[in-house]
């Protein structure tokens, strides 16, 4: 997996390409975690998101809270939007 970051005043941008799981998810986790309090919009640019595993699933839950809701999935391919729409994530997270 590779992440990249953009920052825009208020607003984060991060792009993921590859494979959110067991594996990468303690990394994207550490982004997250590490945004500031002043980052008051995240972006997840999902274009290069190849697949998301349920440990995926719980950091981009973790995001949308850290983010008090203010997340956007940019880019869903229709794989990761089966996921999402199956497990209901897709009612949560606003997706573009």
């Amino acid at each position: 997996m590779e992440i990249k970051k953009v920052f825009d005043n208020n607003k984060a941008t991060i792009s993921i390409s590859g494979w959110l799981d067991t594996q990468t998810a303690p990394e994207f986790k550490d982004v997250i975690e590490k945004l500031t309090d002043d980052i008051t919009e995240l972006v997840i640019d999902c274009e290069e998101l190849e697949y998301v595993s349920s440990a995926g699933l719980r950091q981009l839950v973790a995001a949308h809270t850290k983010m008090k809701g203010n997340l956007e999935l940019n880019n869903v391919s229709a794989e990761i939007m089966y996921v999402l729409k199956t497990t209901g994530l897709d009612k949560v997270i606003n997706i573009k």
